[in-house]
This record gives structure tokens, C-alpha cells and sequence, in this order.
């Protein structure tokens, strides 16, 4: 709050009541090293997640020649997916997307033979999945990676601040966070860099962040991110992230106990722990979330909707999920605030709407249904 109201001043100013916002963010900058074993140098402070892939993708191609190859998964978020397309068509280059397994996790044999061919220019591979929470097997692909001379990249977005994230056991050259993601706010992300390691920054100009990303600096939001960091170390170090997985499994037990025909999707000993992604059989997601909402449980569904069709992501299909399995997920996320109380009013609610909608849904291919009421 001081950097909202009273500590308003731009950090690049020469007069003395900017020395105090700059200080600021250099601690920011600790902080966030800490979080993930790096140095503070090695942080760069950006505007989200989406900046901070699209930045380091931008600059891995740009060293690329003509028909070389992005080596990723084929669960990234769009936000690497989309800009590698994008990247490749701009740069004359090619995308080989990775498959994984059943669990969702990326087939390393997949990932060790697109690399074998000797063309890549970089490999991106996400540490956990958006929708899944499905942990990757980061340090293997890592390794992969540079034993085939090529610069590895990992979206981290949803691992940091929920896993131990070290760059220093495991080597990743370039890294991206989000804040939003570990309860800083929204509008704040950062990259990391490893020391020695080349980038050429999208955003030039004032020459703010060592010159790696111009613009003023969103300070508070900045100094959030860094104070969050903080926390969620602490918290990890502590292991108190345990408590969050003992509830999102006994959510998980309750809804299998007292809901017929669910299945809980991706690898259970290999996700982080606020994330649970599950199918109910003969229920369309997005009825689901239509009662929910009325319900007061907020949740997202497993599939997007697209031109009024609701289709199985990307995600789900890479794992073999059929459609119609696809069409009836959710994912529920837990945070650090979550409590009891509140998932037993959300079990009780997930029933009722489960048992609501397979009651008028009807045989397959019937939906999804119009809810105007929640009676």
C-alpha cells in the first residue's frame, strides 16, 4: 500500500525520495531469487506470465535459422503454443510438438528423438499443466535438452510457489512466473535468466531491468510479487503446502463416496497440490458450471467453448481423454485460503448440480442444457 500512496515516486529518478522505491525493488528482487534458488540479477520483473514466455520465445528464435525447429509438449498453454506458431511462421521455422502419456506427463522418448535430429534451436516445457496440475518431468527433459546442445526454457507459471523450484539443481537456462499465480496481483510476472546466458529485450526504451525490460516499473505490484515470494518460501520450506493436498484429496474422496461415475484425471502422485481435474459422467461442464455459479462455487470447466460448440481441449486430447469425457470436466483449484467448511459446501453443491443435470440432460449427445433457475 505505501507504493500506491506515499511512496509513489519512479525508482529511475535522481532526487532522494526515489532511492527509497528503488531499494524497494531490489529487495523485490531477492525475494523472488530466493523463491527459486537464483540470483537477483537473474530476475527480471515483467507485466504477466504471457510477457515473460512470449519475451524468452521471442528472443530463442530469433537466434534460429531458416527451417530449424521449437521443440515443445503438446499440453503447453496457448501462451506458448500460439507464439511458437506465430514464431515460426514469422522466422521460417517449424514446431514439433511432444506427446504424453495417459497421465499427462511428457513422453521423454518423444521429447529425446525430437531432439536427436539435431535442428532444434529450443525446447519449452511447461513444470505443471494449467488444467491438470500434472508435474512434468522437468529435470529429465532439462537434461535432455542440453545434452542435445539446445537452450531449454520452462514455463513455470503454475509450479512456482507451489513446488520447490530450484535452478540450481536443476539447471533451466531461461524460466517464466507469474504473480497472480502464488497470490501477488494480477499485472506482474517475472523471467528468469540464467546468469552469462544471452537475451535481447521486446520492450526497449528507458533501459529499466539491467536493460532486459524497458518501461517504468508497476512498483507495487512489483513489491507485492516479492513480498508473496517470500511468503510461499516460507510456506514450502515449512512444508505447509501439505495441509492444501490433504484437502483437495479429501475433496476428491468425498465426491467419489457420494457422486456415481467421476474419474479423477492426470497422474494423482504427480500434480501440485491445490489442483484437482475431474470428469462426471453424463453431465456437460457446461451446465455444470452454469449451477455452480448459482451454487456460489466457482470453478472452470475442463473444455473451452468455442464458436457455441463446446469442444475437449487440448490438453485432454493429447492425454486420450474421449469427448465426451472431455465435455464433462472441471477443474477445481484450492488455494492457501481455502478451508474445510468451504469444500464441504462445495461437495454438497457439486452433487446437487450433478444429480440436477443428469436428471433432464438425458442419453448422449443431449445438451448442453439451458439453466434459468436454481430451484
Amino acid at each position: 500500500m505505501p507504493f500506491l500512496t506515499d511512496q509513489w515516486y519512479n525508482p529511475s529518478s535522481g532526487y532522494r525520495a526515489a532511492k527509497t522505491v528503488r531499494k524497494a525493488l531490489e529487495v523485490a528482487h531477492e525475494q523472488v531469487a530466493a523463491l527459486i534458488n537464483a540470483k537477483p540479477e537473474e530476475i527480471v520483473f515483467t507485466g504477466c506470465g504471457t510477457e515473460s514466455n512470449n519475451a524468452l520465445l521471442t528472443f530463442l528464435a530469433s537466434q534460429a535459422q531458416v527451417n530449424q525447429k521449437i521443440v515443445t509438449s503438446e499440453i503447453e498453454h496457448s501462451a506458448i503454443l500460439r507464439h511458437a506458431e506465430y514464431l515460426a511462421d514469422h522466422y521460417k521455422l517449424r514446431v514439433e510438438k511432444v506427446g504424453v502419456n495417459g497421465d499427462g506427463r511428457l513422453s521423454l522418448d518423444g521429447f529425446a528423438t525430437a531432439l536427436a535430429s539435431g535442428d532444434a534451436v529450443m525446447a519449452s516445457v511447461m513444470w505443471a499443466n494449467n488444467e491438470t496440475g500434472v508435474i512434468q518431468p522437468i529435470a529429465e527433459a532439462c537434461q535432455l535438452a542440453h545434452d542435445a546442445g539446445v537452450a531449454f526454457h520452462c514455463d513455470a507459471i503454475q509450479a512456482v510457489g507451489k513446488v520447490q523450484v530450484d535452478v540450481q539443481a536443476i539447471p533451466i537456462d531461461y524460466l517464466s512466473i507469474s504473480g497472480h499465480k502464488l497470490h501477488a496481483p494480477k499485472g506482474v510476472g517475472a523471467m528468469y535468466i540464467r546468469d552469462g546466458l544471452k537475451f535481447e529485450p521486446m520492450l526497449r526504451g528507458g533501459g529499466q531491468e539491467g536493460g532486459r525490460r524497458s518501461g517504468t516499473e508497476n512498483v507495487a505490484g512489483i513489491v507485492a510479487l516479492g513480498k508473496a515470494a517470500e511468503l510461499m518460501k516460507q510456506r514450502l520450506d515449512d512444508d505447509q503446502h501439505a495441509g492444501i493436498a490433504a484437502l483437495r484429496d479429501y475433496m476428491e474422496q468425498s465426491l467419489l463416496s457420494e457422486v456415481e461415475e467421476i474419474r479423477i484425471n492426470g497422474a494423482l502422485d504427480q500434480r501440485t497440490v491445490n489442483t484437482s481435474h475431474i470428469s462426471f459422467n453424463g453431465c456437460e461442464a457446461a451446465g455444470l458450471l452454469i449451477l455452480l455459479d448459482e451454487y456460489g462455487v466457482q470453478c472452470s470447466a475442463g473444455s473451452a467453448c468455442m464458436t457455441g460448440k463446446q469442444q475437449p481441449s487440448h490438453v485432454q486430447t493429447a492425454m486420450g481423454i474421449s469427448p465426451s469425457q472431455a465435455k464433462s470436466s472441471l477443474r477445481i483449484s484450492l488455494s492457501i485460503f481455502t478451508t474445510r467448511e468451504e469444500v464441504d459446501t462445495a461437495v454438497v453443491a457439486i452433487k446437487r448440480a450433478v444429480t440436477k443435470l443428469r436428471s433432464v440432460q438425458g442419453g448422449p449427445g443431449v445438451g448442453p442444457v439451458q439453466v434459468y433457475s436454481r430451484d
